[in-house]
């Protein structure tokens, strides 16, 4: 169903070489430029520049390759179906962000699975913002997050609120105290989430909406891995901002102590989000039941 040149587009992004393209799919180097060539003619624009002896693609360019993985999403989404109706089979693509995936959501799905042995499902776990890019395009059939919905065509079931809280060792000054003030948190060391992930994104929010900047604070590290954070932390190498529900099994095994803030509330939905066009509503409601299930 897919058209050659898609193929060829998308193998040149991801080997950034139209040679090595041509080997991943067994063409000559002048059949892979040619198929450039005419997407470019096709749609009058330059698709990729050189820069640095690397292959860029230009503004325009970008926006082909988007709608290019789109349909090659959408084409193997179609012969999965296909293949799933002839075997009585249902194939999922779920994203899960870091935080959630720390939750009971991947117990949800696990428990899914064994009382519908038809589905076999794939979990994904990314930032918020790659995992709204993959939903777009179709690489994704839900996603679980916990931040801001985006302000797109897609569609959500509210799972769960949880908030943010302040992690630190057991050894830490604040192990004891019953809430900390946000202003106190300026003569720590923070470990913060990399920028783009959920829990980084409404922290900083909070902080602007409350006439604060993250750069007077210290943030020493940020990290894309959330174990890595809370070991770090618990080793008492410094402090973070997390989800309450990331840290619940810590502090129950005395590896972290959560600490509210007296002076900030920083509440968060946690959302079940899918395309307007998903055609098995019966799954979402019984994740979600399963989900409620295991609170």
């Amino acid at each position: 169903m897919v058209d050659g040149k898609v193929k060829t587009l998308l193998a040149v992004v991801q080997t950034g070489s139209f040679t090595r393209a041509a080997e991943m799919l067994h063409l000559t180097q002048p059949a892979v430029s040619h198929h450039i060539r005419q997407l470019e003619q096709e749609f009058g624009i330059k698709i990729f520049t050189m820069e640095k002896r690397n292959l860029v693609p230009t503004e325009q360019g970008a926006v082909l390759i988007k709608y290019a993985r789109r349909i090659m999403a959408i084409n193997n989404k179609a012969r999965q179906a296909v293949e799933d109706s002839s075997r009585q089979l249902r194939h999922l693509s779920i994203g899960i962000t870091q935080t959630v995936a720390e939750h009971r959501m991947p117990q949800a799905v696990a428990l899914y699975c064994l009382e519908h042995p038809e589905a076999h499902i794939t979990i994904t776990t990314d930032t918020i913002k790659n995992l709204y890019t993959s939903l777009e395009l179709y690489e994704l059939d839900l996603a679980v997050v916990d931040g801001p919905l985006p302000e797109s065509g897609l569609k959500s079931v509210l799972l769960d609120t949880d908030y943010l809280c302040l992690a630190v060792s057991t050894e830490h000054r604040f192990a004891n105290r019953t809430s900390v003030l946000l202003q106190e948190l300026k003569e720590e060391n923070l470990i913060l989430r990399s920028i783009g992930a959920g829990t980084r994104m409404q922290f900083d929010s909070y902080l602007l909406n409350h006439g604060e900047n993250i750069r007077n604070f210290n943030v020493m590290m940020e990290l894309d891995n959330l174990a890595t954070i809370k070991e770090l932390v618990s080793l008492n190498l410094g402090v973070s901002i997390v989800s309450r529900s990331a840290c619940r099994e810590d502090e129950k095994a005395g590896r972290l102590v959560v600490v509210p803030f007296e002076d900030a509330r920083m509440t968060r939905e946690i959302n079940l989000v899918y395309h307007k066009d998903f055609d098995h509503p019966e799954v979402l409601e019984d994740l979600r039941h399963i989900y409620n299930r295991l609170a």
